[in-house]
Order: C-alpha cells, then structure tokens, then sequence
C-alpha cells in the first residue's frame, strides 16, 4: 500500500500538473468497491469544477476543487489509494490500462485516471457547502510536535508497530516506514507503546520525521505497483535498512535481519541494533 512519501509525492506530481486545469467531463466504471457516494454523484460534482490546489492528508489525496473563476475551494474530491491504486496524468491517446475506475477529462486535453486492480481504494466527492472539509483520521506525522508524539503513545497497551500503524493515531505511517523508523531509533517493534521513555519516543519522532522527509525527496519507495502521477517508480527502496531484508546482514552490525508477524503484518527488525 502506498505510504505517506508515496502519496505525499502523487499529490504534488497532480498539483504541478492540473492546477489551474478545468473538469470538462468524468468518466467512472461500474464496479462499486471504489465509491464512497454513487459515480453518478461524482461526476455531477465534478463537472465543471478547477482543480484549486492537490495535496496530501494521511494517506488521501485531496484535489480542492472551485467553480466559478476567483472563488475559493467549493468541494473536495477525495482519492485514497488503498493497495494497488495509481493516479495518473496523461493523454487521452495512451492506452486504457485495465481495472481503470475513473478518467476525468480536462479542458487542457489531458486526463486523470484512477486505476486500481484490487478495488481497494476510493473515490469520494465532498460538496463543502453541505459536507465539512475533509482533515484525515489522526495526527499529522510531518509536523507533530515531540510533546504531541508523547502524548500520542501515553498509556498505549499495544506494541509500538502496531501503534504506529493506527491511523486514528498517526495517519500516513505504514508498514515500511514503521520498519524503518524502529530501526533508526533502536526500539524493538514488539515494545510497547506505554511503556517507551520519553528519550526513545523522542528519537522515533525525529527518525519518523527524517525518514519520510528524505523518501519524499526520492520518490517514496516502489517495492510493488507504486508508480508516481507520471508513470515513474520511486528510488527510497534502495535506502531501506530492514524491510523485506529477512535473513540479509543488518548494514550495521550484520546481525540476519529477522521477520515476525505483528499486528497481522510481517515485521522487520535487527535483534542486535534494537532493544
């Protein structure tokens, strides 16, 4: 699944390509696993609108959408990328790839496609005169303060990967920069949440911040489908120091990495380097 650098470098690839662009005409298939209000909603809210501003909240792509020329956001279109979702700028000459789920058509003459092979991610229209702005689950981990991250974890019975994957906590953090984040602070995945000092919980709130800031500036991580809004595979994978390196000496100590099941989720951790 796509992690905050992966969507946080989507988001700003869609922004510097459709802002300022014009909806003329949406598109959506007919399976339903991708909508969280009805196709037919969607593209009604959607024609028309300008593309204002994409960024990123969690692990959600929001598009602020206006209307008329001047006005300010209006309405929000919400993509969540769930495990194998792509999101696409290109041409509406370039092939239909399969499982595509949306295709918005811009008065520039490009298109946006949403393309999903598992049907894991959605697609949500949000019209802000009748729906509130959309904010995300939890806490944003780029800018979370130390004392926030503490609190955060405060009496927390569960093991600290399994909190740092609990998107109503810290929304964005997934499975390979909880893997990775452990790593640099030393803590073992297995700890839990409650129980870390404050020194180790601020070590992971600086290695958190560090890591997502310099995976977004390679691209995120490509170690399945991911691909950028132009097609392009990102470059952090290269970087990683434990994840999917089960059995491969630790760049450290050369301890074997180790593999455990966590929280439903394989895990990945030096035995030597955290403790």
């Amino acid at each position: 699944m796509p992690e905050l650098p992966e969507v946080e470098t989507i988001a700003r690839g869609v922004n510097d390509r459709l802002r300022g662009d014009r909806i003329v005409e949406a598109w959506f298939g007919s399976h339903k696993e991708p909508f969280k209000n009805s196709p037919g909603e969607q593209a009604a809210g959607l024609d028309g609108r300008t593309f204002l501003e994409v960024h990123r909240v969690g692990k959600h792509i929001v598009c602020e959408l206006g209307g008329a020329e001047g006005e300010g956001p209006s309405a929000q279109w919400i993509v969540h990328l769930g495990m194998t979702g792509r999101l696409l700028v290109t041409t509406p000459e370039s092939p239909i790839e399969p499982h595509t789920h949306a295709r918005l058509t811009l008065a520039s003459g490009r298109e946006l496609r949403f393309v999903d092979p598992r049907r894991f991610g959605r697609l949500e229209f949000r019209d802000l005169q009748q729906d509130k702005s959309f904010t995300g689950p939890g806490k944003e981990p780029m800018s979370i303060s130390q004392e926030a991250f503490v609190e955060l974890f405060r009496g927390r019975r569960l093991a600290i990967k399994a909190a740092l994957l609990n998107q109503t906590l810290l929304h964005g953090v997934g499975n390979i920069y909880a893997d990775e984040s452990l790593f640099r602070a030393g803590i073992r995945p297995r700890r839990m949440a409650g129980r870390l000092k404050r020194a180790e919980l601020f070590r992971l709130h600086a290695a958190i911040q560090e890591i997502l800031k310099h995976a977004i500036e390679l691209g995120g991580s490509s170690v399945s489908d991911y691909v950028d809004a132009n097609g392009v595979r990102g470059f952090f994978q290269l970087e990683h120091r434990v994840y999917l390196r089960t059995g491969q000496p630790c760049l450290v100590c050369a301890t074997p990495i180790r593999r455990i099941l966590l929280a439903g989720r394989g895990t990945h951790f030096c035995p030597v380097c955290q403790s």
